[in-house]
């Protein structure tokens, strides 16, 4: 009875893994590609290797947390694991057919606290610590990017601007690549800088979300940490290679259209914060904190056309004195400023035209955001339903 369990668990937290390769590939990868600086097979490919190996190192600290604090290891029966890498399964799908890229960390902790809540088992002390650090960590991503874009992203830009060429950055010459004859050298690094900084994204996502699709199993002994790890890293390449392709669309085209600059001052934000709460084994949401990087730094970009002070006073008077409040324009992150004496517009100038495609779309960001809280209310509530109804 054990072993058909056992192979039972083992294809559900594929199937989990499997749909965790397809929401977080978008995720890590979205800006690299929306930059047209990576394809999408580069991108699963380099997803694959880079999740496993931070779920191989700092993951195991997520494992920890997730297979035996929010619960006791003694809860996740093989029956109880299945049923949880079940629902987490179920709730990611839904959100890749969607072609969202959903949180997967709070997908897992969703379905795990659904048990814990149905057994009377549940840590509540340490779900108020991870739901904490669910709270500051977009915040954080957010200021620390609204910060940046409106106070150095047109200095960084004025010091680095890219000019892309027309024909790309790689050619392939007899089957070896090389650098395109008429990319800047400015360009190959500022290339080299996006795809390496997606990859440390791809490591973090896997140090973070390699634990959702294994932990119940290895906290109930079914396998080990080491066997869990590249059980999930494998799933992964296979949903990398497969699903995200729509994920990478909505992060990398229909959310935003990143310039390279602005893909990697979200990139190193949103993968450093995960990086981090993954040390510390908290299971955070890569996806959300990198959808608020992208936010913040085009809020605060934007708001360069007018005077902290303005915005402020715009914000507090509401609709009564629309005509009346500074305009800020969603165009900001891709926009091309006049250029000054050091190519700088002084802040709130007027007449500081910015031009390019909408920094996010508003009605994306939308689906976004609905998926980030419908995913784990599913996954909670269709496990509270089981283990309150099925003695397991």
């Amino acid at each position: 009875m054990v072993e058909p369990l056992l192979a039972v668990g083992v294809v559900v937290a594929a199937f989990v893994g499997f749909n965790i390769g397809g929401s977080s590939t978008g995720v890590s990868f979205g800006p690299a590609v929306g930059s047209r600086v990576c394809s999408k097979t580069a991108a699963a490919a380099l997803m694959s290797a880079f999740a496993l190996l931070g779920g191989w190192t700092v993951g195991r600290n997520v494992i920890e947390t997730l297979g035996g604090e929010i619960v006791p290891a003694s809860s996740f029966t093989l029956a109880a694991s299945v049923g949880v890498l079940f629902f987490v399964g179920l709730a990611l799908l839904v959100s890749n057919v969607f072609g969202v890229p959903a949180s997967t960390s709070m997908t897992a902790v969703g379905a795990i606290a659904g048990l814990g809540a149905a057994t009377g088992t549940l840590n509540a002390d340490v779900l108020l610590r991870i739901v904490g650090w669910w709270l500051v960590a977009p915040v954080l991503a957010f200021w620390v990017c609204a910060v940046v874009g409106r106070y150095l992203y047109p200095y960084l830009d004025a010091a680095f601007a890219i000019d892309r060429s027309a024909g790309g950055v790689v050619a392939v010459d007899g089957g070896r690549p090389r650098i395109a004859a008429d990319a800047s050298p400015r360009e190959a690094v500022g290339t080299a800088a996006v795809v390496a900084i997606a990859c440390y994204m791809a490591f973090s996502a896997g140090a973070s979300n390699v634990a959702n699709a294994v932990a119940p199993l290895v906290g109930n002994g079914a396998v080990t940490a080491g066997q869990g790890v590249l059980l999930a890293g494998g799933a992964i390449a296979v949903g990398a290679f497969t699903i995200a392709r729509r994920t990478l669309d909505t992060v990398g085209n229909d959310l935003t259209e990143l310039p390279l600059l602005a893909a990697l001052i979200v990139e190193v934000v949103s993968a450093t914060l995960i990086t981090l709460l993954s040390a510390i084994g908290i299971p955070a949401s890569l996806a959300v904190s990198a959808t608020m990087s992208i936010v913040g730094l085009g809020w605060g970009r934007a708001t360069r056309t007018t005077t902290l002070g303005d915005a402020v006073g715009g914000a507090i008077a509401g609709d009564r004195d629309a005509d009346e409040r500074p305009a800020v324009s969603v165009n900001a992150l891709a926009g091309e400023s006049p250029a000054g004496d050091d190519g700088v517009p002084g802040m709130g100038e007027e007449g500081a035209e910015l031009l390019a495609e909408d920094l996010f779309d508003p009605g994306t960001t939308g689906r976004v955001v609905s998926f980030w809280l419908l995913t784990p209310t599913l996954s909670f509530a269709c496990s509270y339903a089981l283990f309150a109804l099925v003695p397991v």
